[in-house]
């Protein structure tokens, strides 16, 4: 999947996911995000992010010639990669599981957007994204 279907893709979500607003509370209050937020939604984040994605952008990239699944597997905003998550209809038990995963870790953004990655990998966001079968665990179906 390219950058820009994912901006599609992402585009046709739903805005606010009550377990990302709960993380971002929750991050802030423990003094992990900090800083004046210049977006209404994390998903007013991502838009912007992916549509500044074709250029050096504001960290100054050098290779903008990325896949959506290197997009999503460098993202460091733990409540970003969580709405992704949620939104595509991740099962709430995953989400919860990755909740618990990014408090537990580290108290960094990076530490922390890597552990809800280890909970919801690129392979289950392409999936639903994708449109494919998922299985009762969230992963594709296989084509039998």
């Amino acid at each position: 999947m390219t950058r820009d279907q994912l901006r599609r893709k992402i585009n046709r979500l739903r805005e606010h996911q009550p377990l990302t607003v709960g993380l971002e509370r929750e991050l802030a209050s423990r003094g992990t995000i900090t800083g004046v937020i210049q977006y209404a939604s994390q998903k007013q984040h991502w838009l912007g992010w992916l549509g500044e994605y074709n250029s050096p952008g504001f960290y100054g990239r050098r290779d903008w010639n990325r896949t959506a699944e290197f997009v999503y597997n460098h993202v460091v905003c733990p409540p970003m990669v969580l709405w992704l998550g949620e939104a595509v209809g991740i099962p709430t038990e995953s989400i919860s599981a990755a909740v618990r995963a990014a408090l537990a870790a580290p108290a960094n953004m990076m530490s922390q957007s890597s552990a809800i990655r280890g909970t919801i990998p690129w392979s289950e966001i392409d999936a639903r994204l994708s449109g494919q079968r998922v299985t009762r665990g969230g992963l594709p179906a296989s084509a039998d």
